[in-house]
C-alpha cells in the first residue's frame, strides 16, 4: 500500500509537470509512492485514477494513519476530495500553490477542502488558506548539468550560430513571448554570431498569435536567425538549457517560473522580467538581471550586457541553484509537512 500518491492529470508537459517530476524523483527513495494519471520523465510507471483510488481505500499504509495524496491542480484536488469525503478513504490531501494572485471562486472552494497547503513564495501564501509551509520549487541539479564545452555543445544541437537564447514556454502573451521577440529583433542585427529559439507551442486561440510574430520575423530578414523550433520534449530539455548562452523569460505574469533555474542549474545566466520568483533567483544580479515588464528594449540591453559574461557568471548561477533553489531542498521542506500531518 502506498503511503504517498502523487497526482499529474494533465497530459501535457507543463510547469507543473516539471516541477512535480523534479520532486518525485527526490521522493521515490523515501517514500512507498505511487505517481498518479499521467507519465513523467523518471518517475514510476502511473497508476491510473481508478487504480490509486482502489488502492487507497484498502486501508491505511502499514506504517500510517494515512496515506497522503498530493495534488497540484483542479482535477486533482477534486478526485482526492471526492475519495476522501464520499468514498472515506484514510488519506489526507496536500496541495502546492504557486499562484500569485487570488484564485477564482471555484478554486479557493476546493483549497479550502485541502488538510495542508504548500506555498512556493511567501508572496503565494498570502492567497490561500492553511499553509503549513512556504517552500521554493526546486531544479533537478543532476540533471540539470553544465556542460564541458558550452560551444561544441550548441554545435551539436545544429540550430547554427556560434552561441544561443532561448526563450521557452507557451507561446502567448500572459508568457511575454511578443515581447522576447521583440527584444531579439533589436539584439540580433548587433550579434551576427547568436541563433534566439523561441521553445514552446501555441496551440488553439494563440495560433494567430504565433503567425503575427512569425510575420514579424519575416519582415526582418531574421528568420534564420531567431527560429520557432516547437516544443522540445522534456528529457531533451537539459541538452538544449546546457548548450545555451543565456535564458530569456519576459511574462507578463508568472506565478513562479522554473526555466531560469534550470538554466542556472546548467551554468546559464538569464534575463527575465519583474515576475515570478525570478528576482530571488538573480541573486541581487550575481546570476541573471531583471527589467521591467513589457520592455523590450530593456531586456535587448540586459541580453547585450550578459552575453560575454556568460563563463564568469556560470558557476555563481550553478552554485545559486545547489544551494538554494533544488529539489532536494524542496523534497526536504515537504516532508516536514507530510511528517506534521502523520504525527497529528
Amino acid at each position: 500500500m502506498p503511503e504517498l500518491f502523487v497526482t499529474n492529470y494533465n497530459p501535457n508537459f507543463t510547469g507543473v509537470s516539471a516541477t512535480a517530476a523534479n520532486v518525485i524523483r527526490q521522493q521515490m527513495t523515501r517514500y512507498e509512492l505511487a505517481l498518479v494519471g499521467q507519465p513523467l520523465p523518471g518517475c514510476p510507471v502511473p497508476l491510473s485514477p481508478a487504480q490509486a483510488h482502489l488502492a487507497s481505500r484498502i486501508g491505511p499504509p502499514e506504517n500510517h494513519p494515512f496515506a497522503i495524496w498530493h495534488v497540484r491542480r483542479n482535477p486533482e484536488m477534486r478526485s482526492a476530495i471526492w475519495l476522501r469525503d464520499v468514498r472515506r478513504a484514510p488519506i489526507r490531501i496536500v496541495f502546492t500553490s504557486a499562484a500569485q494572485r487570488l484564485h477564482s471562486a471555484y478554486p479557493r472552494w476546493l483549497i479550502s477542502r485541502m488538510d495542508a497547503v504548500i506555498a512556493t513564495t511567501d508572496k503565494a501564501a498570502g492567497f490561500v488558506p492553511h499553509v503549513r509551509a512556504v517552500v521554493p520549487h526546486g531544479v533537478d541539479t543532476d540533471l540539470f548539468t553544465p556542460a564541458p564545452d558550452r560551444a561544441a555543445a550548441w554545435r551539436a544541437l545544429g540550430f547554427g550560430g556560434r552561441r544561443g537564447i532561448a526563450t521557452v514556454g507557451r507561446i502567448r502573451p500572459e508568457k511575454g513571448t511578443d515581447v522576447f521577440v521583440e527584444a531579439m529583433l533589436r539584439f540580433l542585427p548587433d550579434h551576427p554570431d547568436v541563433t534566439a529559439l523561441v521553445v514552446g507551442r501555441a496551440g488553439g486561440k494563440f495560433e494567430s498569435f504565433l503567425s503575427s510574430l512569425r510575420n514579424k520575423v519575416t519582415a526582418a530578414g531574421l528568420t534564420d536567425r531567431l527560429r520557432f523550433v516547437g516544443e522540445i520534449p522534456a528529457p531533451d530539455l537539459p541538452a538544449l538549457m546546457r548548450a545555451l548562452s543565456l535564458v530569456m523569460q519576459l511574462p507578463r505574469y508568472e506565478g513562479y517560473g522554473m526555466v531560469p533555474l534550470e538554466g542556472m542549474a546548467s551554468g546559464t545566466p538569464f534575463v527575465g522580467s519583474e515576475a515570478g520568483y525570478y528576482r530571488s533567483f538573480s541573486d541581487a544580479g550575481r546570476t541573471g538581471t531583471i527589467v521591467p515588464l513589457d520592455n523590450a528594449e530593456a531586456a535587448s540591453a540586459a541580453a547585450a550586457a550578459l552575453l560575454d559574461r556568460t563563463d564568469d557568471i556560470a558557476e555563481a548561477a550553478r552554485q545559486t541553484a545547489l544551494t538554494r533553489f533544488s529539489a532536494r531542498a524542496e523534497a526536504d521542506g515537504i516532508d516536514a509537512v507530510y511528517q506534521s500531518l502523520w504525527q497529528g
